[in-house]
């Protein structure tokens, strides 16, 4: 994508933007496992606590879902009384984001690919994998495609999460627990997600990266580092100065656009503020906003949520459908 231009809007105190507010309420693991089995069926208390969680912060978080309008709360039963969690339309609209942090984890993290299981596509019958495309023209949606901008509700600063608050699981428990590492090294942290946003829009050199999201440069560091470590980026030396490095996205860091392109326009159509967009992507091919679809790469057929089955490797006759 081309470099999105320096605007007014970086340097005024306006509200966090669309961006903003989607990673702050996607960046956490409980919330994507929770929306995750919330798609596959889940409804009551019950069913949550099958997963590697307290009651106590499986409580906490599915009350924040219900405030942040994620899941609604219905009554199913009085005496004693218990109430069910069901997912509101933004929730149902989660599903292109699901697919695609769960097919990049698939592809590009090795100690995920044995656990986690295929997708199948009801309508053709086959096990796929999700292809970005324009839903205009239906022609690829890759980086090299688009031309980016900001918005009038953009910036490098309102893209920017305040500092999160919500404990996180680390290390080698993550991963057991099925979660999403290397998506949540990237949604995880307000920093990190502005480093391979500004990665995405053509920042290379250290120096860019400080000066354009306003970071401490340990925190810079850090972020690069760890993105280097995971294969996200790679450093090369600078073309012109020996003594500096670049930063280019890798084959896996450009293969993270998918679940970026998804989780930008969902924030835009569900958290997105009056003043505009944050971000505006263009197609090159037709000209057109990038309206992000997913497509099987089987039958190249638009993929609905409804037609998604997930398929465990020990329930091949039982696959579980999101709602």
């Amino acid at each position: 994508m081309a470099p999105a231009p320096v605007t007014p809007s970086e340097t005024g105190p306006g509200d966090l933007n669309a961006i903003a507010r989607m990673l702050a309420l996607l960046g956490d693991e409980w919330t994507l496992l929770i929306v995750r089995e919330s798609l596959l069926g889940a409804r009551r208390f019950t069913d949550f606590a099958a997963l590697p969680i307290s009651n106590a912060v499986l409580t906490s978080r599915l009350r924040t879902l219900v405030d942040d309008g994620l899941l609604e709360r219905r009554i199913y039963q009085t005496q004693p009384p218990r109430a069910g969690y069901h997912p509101t339309e933004p929730c149902q609209a989660l599903w292109p984001v699901l697919v695609s942090i769960w097919h990049w984890e698939r592809t590009w993290v090795d100690h995920h690919s044995p656990s986690l299981p295929d997708m199948r596509h009801q309508e053709c019958g086959h096990d796929f994998s999700p292809v970005l495309r324009c839903g205009n023209c239906r022609q690829p949606a890759g980086p090299g495609d688009l031309e980016g901008r900001w918005g009038p509700g953009g910036g490098w600063r309102r893209s920017v999460p305040r500092a999160a608050t919500r404990r996180r699981v680390r290390g080698d428990a993550a991963a057991e627990a099925g979660l999403f590492p290397h998506t949540m090294a990237i949604f995880g942290n307000r920093w990190a997600s502005a480093v391979v946003g500004a990665a995405f829009l053509g920042t290379r050199r250290f120096s860019d990266f400080q000066s354009r999201l306003s970071a401490p440069a340990a925190v810079v560091a850090d972020r690069l580092r760890v993105f280097c470590d995971i294969g996200v980026l790679q450093a090369a030396a600078h073309p012109q100065r020996a003594d500096w490095s670049e930063y280019h996205l890798t084959p896996k860091g450009l293969a993270f656009f998918p679940v970026v392109a998804t989780a930008i326009h969902w924030g835009e159509r569900h958290l997105g503020s009056a003043d505009g967009p944050a971000l505006i992507l263009t197609h090159t091919a037709c000209t057109e906003p990038l309206h992000p679809e997913l497509a099987c790469d089987q039958c190249g057929q638009a993929l609905a949520g409804s037609a998604v089955e997930v398929v465990a490797a020990d329930r091949a006759e039982d696959p579980v459908r999101p709602a």
